[in-house]
């Protein structure tokens, strides 16, 4: 659509009431978010019939609460389909009300905690401030732990006093029966954080670290789930490149592929991690660490192409945009996985894993297999300890069948 016929069709639906005098800027904030014309039109309808149903009510721009949106919708005929979209463009037109300091901002409702979310709140406090774990373990752990304590005490005294190594214990055969290895792991390494914690400030009088049992999920255990190569190239092979979504996906593909970043790695870049001049990458690793990156020419070549014909203009400095306006970053690092698992059904590979982190094992199996020593797997995966490099040791077949002993009654 010309910015001529564009016009027109905005006029279609000129507002009258109180809003009439926002509509251009209105306008103009909704294109650089990124919204398509014909959106910009359709929420400009709802936006004109909002701005009429004030007019009615005798309220001025400046009077406008959230409990008038709530009123206009609850008196309006339309599908729930149709005013979910509806309530999110007059929530649109508020927020840019906000900006322009037309209406006041929405103070937040004082939610009312429960003991039990006040201690897990503390607790995610004493992580935050004495630990310095990130906030993605923090949300990871505090579930565990609200669930314990929910289990163990009455909800009004949640610190644990009277808890003893059997109810520890307790609440772990309990648990096992209903999640699987990974998520009781992870629930082991939660509860052992917290019962440190409670020991720290005093809250028990015995330490129950060792009374949380360890699962047997050992991370050397098994081979590392790695794409094969063959089944890479498909994948990457069959991303759509003539649409913008598919320049952005590959890009993101190749470099799971060739530099094994992590999805929650490919969601922290910004604009800013790119050196072009030195052909590098700098991001925020693994526990908050800085990393950086050579680029291959391929992955140079792939973000170049998505930046100069695929990327939305924009105000947000992140890397990676999502598909569908209001422009902004992927989010969560669950996006990159969903990238992934549909790129995998789209090229058509029947596999029992899907998720991102296969690539980086990929990468790790290649280089072993290429000759490269567990020093240098390392150092491009970023790990921090040796241990976790070893387990690629498991893909190295051809040095490991020289250490494999003959069986009775072969030749030597």
């Amino acid at each position: 659509m010309t910015t001529a016929s564009a016009q027109r069709a905005y006029l279609l639906h000129e507002i009258e009431g109180p809003i009439s005098q926002f509509r251009q800027s209105l306008i103009l904030s909704l294109e650089k978010q990124g919204f398509s014309q014909r959106s910009i039109h359709c929420q400009l309808r709802v936006v004109a019939r909002f701005s009429n149903w004030l007019q009615r009510q005798n309220v001025l721009a400046s009077d406008i609460t959230p409990e008038h949106q709530q009123t206009f919708f609850s008196c309006q005929p339309w599908q729930h389909s149709s005013r979910q979209g509806h309530v999110k463009s007059v929530g649109r037109l508020l927020d840019h009300l906000r900006n322009l300091e037309v209406i006041p901002v929405c103070q937040p409702q004082v939610k009312s905690y429960s003991p039990v979310d006040i201690a897990v709140m503390q607790y995610a406090q004493y992580l935050r401030h004495k630990v310095g774990i990130t906030e993605l373990s923090i949300t990871k752990y505090c579930p565990f732990v609200k669930d314990f304590l929910l289990k163990n005490t009455d909800g009004v005294s949640p610190f644990c006093c009277d808890i003893g190594a059997a109810d520890v214990m307790c609440y772990f055969t309990k648990l096992a029966s209903v999640v699987s290895i990974s998520q009781a792991k992870s629930a082991a390494t939660a509860i052992r954080s917290y019962l440190k914690y409670l020991n720290y400030m005093g809250h028990i009088k015995s330490d129950l670290v060792g009374a949380v049992p360890t699962v047997p999920n050992w991370s050397l255990s098994e081979i590392p789930r790695s794409i094969s190569a063959d089944h890479a190239r498909q994948v990457l092979d069959n991303c759509p490149r003539h649409t913008a979504i598919g320049l952005r996906d590959y890009a993101i593909l190749l470099m799971l592929a060739r530099l094994g970043l992590r999805s929650s790695e490919v969601v922290s870049l910004t604009l800013d991690s790119i050196d072009w001049g030195n052909s590098s990458l700098s991001f925020v690793g693994k526990g908050s660490q800085p990393a950086e990156l050579p680029m291959t020419s391929d992955v140079g070549e792939a973000l170049a192409d998505y930046l100069k014909h695929a990327r939305p203009h924009c105000d947000s400095r992140a890397l990676f945009l999502r598909g569908l306006a209001p422009m902004q970053g992927l989010g969560s690092p669950t996006t990159v996985g969903t990238i992934v698992c549909a790129a995998i059904r789209r090229a058509g590979i029947q596999t029992t894993s899907y998720g991102s982190h296969q690539f980086r094992h990929a990468l790790a199996s290649s280089m072993m297999n290429g000759g490269a020593t567990l020093d240098e797997i390392g150092s491009v995966l970023r790990h921090r300890k040796a241990k976790t490099t070893r387990l690629y040791a498991k893909v190295d077949i051809n040095s490991l069948r020289m250490l494999c002993l003959p069986l009775p009654g072969e030749d030597q």
